[in-house]
């Protein structure tokens, strides 16, 4: 229950004690925060300009305090962790401008177990209706010899695929704009990572150097298109995202967090029985590459019907139509969009046959689009869509997350729900927890991912995909073209546009489907490199969506070993870097019982083939992992019944 108060000593704690946000709001707004009596975020700034130079913030007066514990729990069809406990406290601080009393604005804050969280709150004052906002210059002030890892990005107008860069916060030019999530190492504490949630109808968040010297940073906001002096035009009243900064022993914990989904809106569709998660096939990866068929591969129906076949056979329940040599599945350009239609196919591509063919096989078909394709003919032919039993759309080349383009895609994503489609993104922004409230966005893309061993002489090293983990995926679900099995050593990778190579061994490609979230996983290579292939049959086995999860191993670019339950089965993923590692997992989680272990891994006399081996466990036992040169492993943990 809410109770008007001061906020006691300037402090709010999280429920354990051991995550403190100070805030001291009568004058200029400032904050700290501290994990533990440690420091996390030394005094900072919370100000807010807006477009008529009205800066919220400075020379403040608080009016009063509404405080109140809140302790929740919800179920989420599709996640990481299907129960979920929403636990916090919260101030809410009405706030007066000195010398402009009657602007009435608020600061909500939260502390949580996992981190604190702060936003605005606009209100109406003196018949305002609307707000614009130029800045926000919320500042986050780390501890001497604070380290962190840095995704710089060129500008606002970016696929958002980028390399991570470990840097001493002194050390980051101050030209760079720094993509979310921002990891940070703070030596005598721990970790902390700054993100943002619930990004609805507002301009995204990026990251800079404040100044030159000191270990400082400040928010920056996207610009609108139409008017780059501003990045937010708003009705009132109007909330501003979270402004999340995630606390913990390791980058483990904070993975294992759900305090940015719980920082979102509950789930805002009532049915939810025809959401699924699953692995799709994606023939653009591998180049519509084939061996010995009697058709030319490409985007045609019997390419289409020859990977519904192979979808059937091994239980794929989903095959994506999308784009080959700049065309795209329904015509015209992929880019620039030029105005083609999304109900048909291009000539030889007959889409209503192709859709009654993969019913006939028990395999439901995915669309690719262009957003501006979506943008253009949505509201029409996703009603189609629907009534043809198409399963969802991935829409893809967003490259932007200013106000215009985030209120386009939760329009995509409200009007998809509207007609029982699923949503994956690519060439997109970070998540923010929308996945909450709208369950059927399955996965987004927001990284450098395996694409890129189509073209770049650098590709995907081990190091990229194992930093990832424990950076970009703390926003969320993370899309990847998974699946090669013919992967190489480092050192003999090339890149290639047709049957690309991957880095590493097949045991640790089949790893990745329990180390990435990733709701809508790929099986992006040709069928003919997985029939024959004992991996292929794990691969199609492994969930994709999950109960709980636990990471044992969080060393970034080194070693990731992490454990996801579905039911009464857990699964372990292992991923190693460049070096030979060894690491032990002790089963104390599996709790009372037996259980049949079955390990993936390299077979020892030949590291380019799958190995199996089986044994009986118990939680006093542990597991040894022992990992080659960017090598990986899976246990699959399941009960023995009666014992």
């Amino acid at each position: 229950m809410a109770q008007q108060q001061d906020l006691p000593g300037g402090s709010l704690k999280s429920p354990n004690g051991q995550v403190t946000l100070d805030l001291t709001a009568n004058g200029d707004v400032h904050y700290r925060v501290s994990y533990r009596q440690h420091p996390v975020i030394l005094d900072s700034p919370i100000s807010l300009e807006t477009g008529d130079g009205l800066i919220l913030g400075r020379d403040s007066r608080i009016e009063s305090v509404d405080t109140r514990e809140i302790n929740e729990n919800y179920n989420q069809p599709i996640g990481k962790r299907s129960h979920i406990v929403n636990h916090c406290n919260e101030a809410v601080i009405s706030l007066t401008p000195r010398g402009n009393p009657s602007v009435k604005w608020q600061l909500i804050i939260r502390a949580y177990d996992a981190g604190v969280a702060f936003r605005y709150r606009l209100l109406p004052h003196e018949g305002q209706e609307e707000i614009t906002i130029a800045h926000e210059n919320d500042g986050f002030t780390f501890p001497d010899k604070t380290a962190g890892y840095a995704l710089p990005l060129n500008s606002f107008t970016t696929s958002f695929e980028k390399r991570y860069e470990h840097k001493a916060i002194t050390d980051i030019p101050p030209d760079w704009l720094l993509g979310l999530p921002f990891l940070v190492e703070i030596p005598g504490t721990g970790w902390a990572a700054i993100t943002e949630a619930n990004l609805t109808d507002y301009a995204g968040m990026y990251l800079a150097r404040a100044d030159t010297s000191g270990s400082s940073m400040v928010s920056r906001l996207s610009p609108l298109p139409d008017d780059p002096k501003l990045a937010v035009r708003a009705k009132l009243p109007h909330d501003s995202p979270w402004r999340l900064i995630m606390v913990g022993d390791s980058p483990g914990a904070l993975l294992e967090s759900d305090i940015l989904f719980n920082l979102n809106e509950p789930c805002a569709i009532k049915d939810v029985s025809w959401i699924h998660s699953g692995k799709t096939t994606f023939p653009w990866w591998n180049g519509f590459y084939e061996e010995k068929v009697p058709f030319k591969m490409g985007l045609n129906t019997e390419t289409a019907k020859y990977y519904i076949d192979f979808c059937a056979q091994y239980h794929i329940p989903y095959h994506s139509l999308d784009g080959k040599d700049n065309v795209a599945w329904y015509g015209g350009p992929i880019v620039p969009y030029q105005g083609a239609d999304i109900v048909q196919g291009i000539q030889g591509l007959d889409l209503q046959e192709v859709l009654r063919y993969a019913k006939e096989k028990g395999v439901r078909i995915r669309l690719w689009m262009h957003w501006e394709a979506a943008k253009a003919h949505m509201k029409e032919a996703f009603p189609k869509y629907q009534q043809w039993g198409v399963e969802g759309v991935m829409i893809d080349f967003l490259n932007r997350d200013d106000q215009d383009m985030i209120r386009f895609m939760r329009d995509v994503v409200e009007t998809a729900a509207a007609n029982h489609l699923t949503v994956t993104f690519h060439g997109v922004c970070k998540p923010t927890g929308l996945e909450r409230t709208f369950p059927n966005l399955l996965s987004s893309e927001s990284a450098m991912n395996y694409e890129y061993n189509k073209w770049d002489p650098i590709g995907i090293p081990p190091e990229h995909d194992l930093t990832l983990v424990f950076t970009r995926m703390l926003a969320g679900p993370m899309d990847f073209h998974q699946g090669s099995l013919r992967g190489v050593p480092v050192d003999q990778f090339k890149p290639r546009n047709e049957a690309p190579l991957v880095m590493g061994t097949p045991a640790r490609m089949i790893a990745t489907y329990v180390v990435f979230e990733n709701h809508l996983p790929m099986i992006a290579d040709y069928p003919s490199a997985y029939r024959d292939n004992p991996g292929t049959r794990i691969i199609a086995q492994i969930p994709t969506t999950w109960d709980d999860i636990k990471v044992f191993q969080s060393q970034i670019g080194k070693l990731a070993v992490i454990a996801r339950r579905s039911g009464k089965d857990w699964w372990i993923g292992a991923m190693g870097g460049r070096d030979a590692i060894q690491t032990e997992v002790p089963l104390k989680f599996l709790g009372p019982g037996h259980f049949t272990a079955e390990m993936t891994r390299d077979d020892p006399k030949d590291p380019h083939h799958i190995g199996q081996e089986t044994t009986v466990v118990s939680d006093a036992d542990s597991i040894i992992l022992r990992l080659g040169p960017a090598d990986g492993a899976t246990v699959h943990l399941s009960p023995v019944e009666g014992k």
